[in-house]
């Protein structure tokens, strides 16, 4: 209303035009003619409307039309479903209501007004999203009591919500953590719920999506992009403390508190899988639901606006993988996880970085697969290939024990059954190879019966070590006789403090 009085007072004291009129008060043209005209149309003053309240002089102006137009208004509701469509313009709008109403309202006042009732409705309407371009994803804050049948013991499973920024069709599931592998499968169940990937991920800033968090570059958990590498999709956190950047997801997470967990809280759940069966009834209901503002369902918004705008789904879902960078040791393995995997050994000591199922590992160098490996139990076992040995550790791998022990007898019998001695003691075959060539190395130079004597006396004293044969030929301890072994405990009736066996029974 200032800006009619501010026109007609323009008008009638000064000699201004109505383009110096315009550009005094920054106004559209189209809008400053309107107020001039309905002025002049109607019997005001400048006296008189200097006596009069706003409404009244708006009374006087346009009578019972629409406060701020006189011309007709466009359907705001169905202006703001049209304009979540790919290339569809507030401009393109425009021009098609003036087609309609060639005396309508200028694209200014257009704007203006569409504005103003966009501010009117849900805080989450305020952002206009693209079909399919986001989907936002987070946890409700809200958890859920899973009680184990067996044992009574009540566990917290957390709540799952994404919703589409369109069209506001949500998903929900309960799974047992936030942590990577829950998180990141349900976002594979969610694609597969909606049917399509959107172009972007709107996560919050969870461990479990964002590493270290930023306002301009976020650093990327990188099971999380793997996921959306494999999807054809990119993440874009929310920027911290910006609420305003997932107004759809904390909206959705609100309606899922409000339509589904609220109704189920009194309900016993006795698996996650029962306590999801009930979640995903529920929501059916809550995305059929009639919105007052649009007087749609977020079922029919997306199946007229996201549906048809998400990309095709990849030909099988994504399988979880975690991510570590490992340093080859001297021997070409890897240690992960509790096992041990090989690697040309031409990388000892490189860094690498190594890509795990549950069923495979897979070796990367400079982002090219060196190795790949079946999973192991994590009980330190060693997955070994021949073809990353060095020629003369292939030629080690290819020996048995048999073949070592043969080596062994060929010094003499003493020789070959110290051999199968420490090959019987040794947990793990490479590990008696390796003592076994080690004395076999020791004992280069010396003849038979010396390297028979030293075996002969190692089996007599039950020593295994190649340290043990280097010590007993350096001494020739093998030429003096054993010690006799003496009791360590006097007979019972020469001390008077050992009790002796008549005192137990």
């Amino acid at each position: 209303m200032k800006h009619i009085r501010k026109i007609i007072e323009l008008k009638e004291l000064t000699d201004l035009s109505v383009r110096a009129i315009r550009n005094a008060l920054n106004l559209p043209r189209s809008t400053v003619n309107d107020y001039l005209t309905a002025f002049r149309a109607s019997d005001l003053t400048l006296e008189l409307i200097q006596t009069l309240n706003d409404d009244q002089i708006y009374t006087a102006l346009f009578g019972d039309k629409t406060k701020g137009s006189a011309r007709p208004l466009p359907d705001f509701a169905k202006m703001n479903t049209e304009l979540k469509k790919k290339h569809v313009t507030r401009s393109l709008l425009w021009e098609e209501y003036r087609e309609q109403h060639p005396d309508g309202l200028g694209y200014s006042q257009f704007c203006e007004h569409y504005l103003r009732w966009s501010k009117k409705v849900s805080i989450s309407m305020r952002q206009v999203h693209k079909a399919g371009e986001k989907l936002f994803v987070d946890y409700s804050g809200l958890t859920m009591e899973v009680t184990n049948p067996k044992t009574g013991e009540i566990s917290k499973a957390e709540v799952f919500v994404a919703a589409l920024g369109a069209s506001g069709y949500s998903y929900a599931e309960a799974s047992m953590s936030q942590k990577r592998h829950d998180f990141i499968t349900s976002h594979v169940r969610a694609f597969q719920f909606f049917g399509g990937v959107t172009e972007v991920l709107v996560p919050d800033n969870l461990k479990s999506a964002v590493t270290k968090a930023n306002w301009y570059d976020p650093d990327i958990n990188e099971s999380y992009q793997d996921m959306a590498d494999h999807y054809g999709t990119v993440v874009l956190p929310a920027r911290p403390v910006k609420p305003k950047d997932k107004s759809k997801a904390e909206l959705s997470v609100k309606l899922v508190q409000r339509w589904i967990l609220a109704k189920l809280r009194h309900r016993q759940f006795f698996s996650l899988h029962e306590l999801n069966v009930a979640i995903w009834e529920l929501l059916d209901d809550l995305n059929n639901r009639k919105m007052r503002h649009l007087n749609k369902s977020r079922r029919e918004l997306f199946e007229e606006l996201d549906q048809p705008a998400l990309k095709a789904l990849p030909s099988r879902a994504y399988i979880y993988r975690d991510f570590k960078d490992c340093k080859v040791n001297i021997d070409y393995h890897i240690q992960l996880e509790g096992d041990y995997y090989s690697v040309p050994y031409q990388l000892a000591g490189e860094v690498v970085n190594a890509r795990y199922t549950s069923t495979t590992v897979e070796i990367y160098h400079k982002d090219k697969r060196v190795a790949m490996h079946a999973r192991g139990p994590g009980k330190g076992v060693a997955a070994t290939k021949p073809e990353h040995m060095a020629s003369a550790h292939r030629a080690m791998a290819e020996w048995t024990p048999s073949r070592i022990i043969g080596w062994g007898k060929s010094h003499g019998p003493s020789t070959g059954a110290l051999f199968e001695k420490i090959m019987a003691e040794k947990p793990h075959p490479e590990m008696g190879f390796r003592t076994c060539l080690g004395i076999l190395s020791r004992a280069k130079g010396q003849d038979n019966f010396r390297i028979e004597a030293v075996s002969k006396r190692m089996l007599e004293l039950r020593l295994l070590r190649v340290k043990h044969f280097v010590n007993i030929m350096s001494n020739k301890s093998y030429e003096l006789p054993i010690a006799e072994t003496m009791d360590i405990f006097a007979p019972e009736d020469h001390h008077e403090n050992v009790r002796g066996q008549s005192y137990y029974e």
